[in-house]
């Protein structure tokens, strides 16, 4: 079985093809937020908590937006068999699976997902 990875977030950052390459920091000249870029793996990966997931579960952090924005965005990285323990996301969740196959399911409705492989 493949890995699936998934990376989550609640913009279309990722799908932009943004990826974190250096630290940069500009002068502002209208008290804007300076714009902060992260070197790729200038973060360190987690183990997935057992009390959200079952088997090998690595998380990746990307970005986290600073208060009061609730937007944080991180690579889930399933090892076969791995998967998630129900749970909800009351502002919603977007799922962007850029490697393998897997299935995701809402509360009531039919699994979605790869179904052939």
């Amino acid at each position: 079985m493949k890995l699936l990875a998934i990376a989550i977030a609640s913009s279309s950052l990722l799908a932009s093809g943004f990826s974190p390459v250096e630290q940069a920091q500009a002068p502002s000249s209208n008290n804007a937020p300076i714009v902060e870029v992260r070197r790729n793996g200038s973060q360190p990966s987690t183990k997935g908590p057992a009390e959200n997931f079952t088997g090998s579960v690595r998380i990746d952090p990307l970005f986290s937006a600073p208060d009061p924005s609730r937007m944080a965005g991180g690579s889930v990285t399933f090892e076969p068999s791995a998967r998630t323990a129900w749970h909800t996301h009351p502002l919603g969740q977007t799922l962007i699976v850029t490697a393998g196959s897997g299935y995701v399911q809402q509360w009531g409705r039919p699994i979605a997902g790869n179904q052939t492989r």
